[in-house]
């Protein structure tokens, strides 16, 4: 087979993934030349800290909202800003490289709707079981949460591609099981946080809306029930 010299050298991005990469990569950017001293001047140093308080999901804010039953549009936009402010360069890299691959694996079968609902409904929910559930007063950044989504909505395309094939479907879990055991083995070596109740939520948040937003929907996961 003869090359199409016109292709692209790599495969394109996804509009949708740029979307979600690319304020990552600002967001960062601004911080790391802030605490260098490259922009902003001396209040630069803060910035990050000041968006910790700005902008991460807190047990305590979450807990003030619902025992007085207010919620403040500031806090409620913290479920959607917090996957894009991270700890450290090194976290927003690593996340960073995580959308790039699978927000393009997942893209390409996805709409660009249902990989936003994948990616923000994640966040949202790995938060409030962060904040709800666990209480942590420790407060909740970065977008891991929102990268486990991406990786249950690819689970689940395994999922689905391993049973058209008859093949075991339980494969389709290696990955998550590979990463939350790296977790657990870096928890025990180093400490644990319990930011991976987050992204196990996530994860399950966007394996089961995968069976609403992928392309076909429920309507195929019927079909393949009815034929079994």
């Amino acid at each position: 087979m003869i090359p199409d010299p016109d292709a692209p050298p790599i495969n394109p991005l996804p509009v949708v993934v740029w979307m979600l990469a690319l304020p990552v990569i600002a967001i960062e950017a601004v911080f790391s030349l802030g605490a260098r001293g490259i922009v902003g001047g001396p209040g630069a140093v803060g910035w990050r800290m000041a968006a910790f308080q700005d902008y991460a999901v807190s047990g305590q804010v979450l807990e003030w909202m619902l025992s007085n039953g207010r919620y403040p549009p500031e806090h409620l936009l913290r479920f959607v800003i917090y996957p894009f402010v991270h700890v450290s360069f090194t976290h927003a890299l690593f996340v960073i490289v995580f959308i790039l691959a699978l927000g393009k694996m997942v893209g390409e079968v996805f709409r660009a709707w249902a990989v936003l609902a994948v990616f923000f409904g994640s966040a949202i929910v790995g938060g409030l079981v962060y904040g709800g559930v666990l209480n942590d007063p420790a407060p909740l950044v970065g977008g891991y949460p929102a990268v486990y989504g991406l990786i249950g909505a690819f689970t689940f395309l395994l999922w689905m591609r391993l049973g058209a094939t008859g093949d075991n479907q339980y494969r389709a879990f290696t990955l998550i099981g590979f990463l939350l055991g790296i977790q657990l083995l870096f928890g025990l070596l180093f400490g644990a946080s319990n930011d991976w109740v987050a992204d196990l939520a996530g994860f399950v948040t966007g394996f089961l809306l995968s069976f609403v937003v992928s392309p076909g929907g429920w309507g195929n996961v019927r079909r393949r029930l009815r034929h079994r």
